[in-house]
């Protein structure tokens, strides 16, 4: 019996030692997030060796319009691997930056097309109108045709959420 009441104490004291925490927590960081998603189209335009490849994109969904650069880029034993920023801006004032890695991935049999990943990563201070003070990551997948220096396009999904702190 003494057995059996110190287990039920030493759980209670956790239950509410848990609450405790969990009630601290809660004021400490509340947040409001935003789930973010659509479809990205964009376009590529080369400005010749050793610059930046300019990204011009019409969107759909949580954010209308992006554009960004490719910075630089490696070959990788599937593909290729790019350093690239991007700004997105909705209709109701709000933008935020974003510092990104892509993986792309060749398409067998297919030169000059791959598969496309990219994880954005908000920068600090660098949200603005109804988007300020959010940070965070998101990710995007999709298609993208290199064959033409002259006529680089894609088609990526994007998603993910942003929270900031209220």
């Amino acid at each position: 019996m003494k057995k059996s009441l110190t287990l039920t104490a030493l759980a209670l004291a956790a239950v509410s030692a848990a609450g405790s925490f969990s009630a601290a927590s809660a004021e400490t960081s509340a947040q409001t997030c935003m789930i973010i998603g659509g479809v990205a189209i964009p376009n590529f335009f080369a400005e010749g060796e050793g610059k930046p490849i300019i990204i011009s994109a019409a969107l759909t969904g949580s954010v209308q319009v992006a554009s960004g650069k490719i910075l630089r880029q490696r070959e990788t034993a599937t593909g290729l691997e790019m350093d690239m920023e991007h700004y997105f801006g909705r209709d109701d004032g709000g933008a935020i930056q974003t510092k990104d890695t892509s993986v792309l991935t060749a398409i067998p049999g297919k030169p000059g097309r791959f598969m496309i990943e990219i994880n954005y990563h908000i920068q600090p201070a660098m949200s603005r109108g109804t988007l300020k003070g959010y940070s965070g990551q998101f990710n995007s997948y999709g298609l993208v045709d290199l064959r033409d220096p002259n006529n680089m396009e894609g088609l990526v999904r994007y998603t993910g959420e942003i929270c900031k702190l209220t």
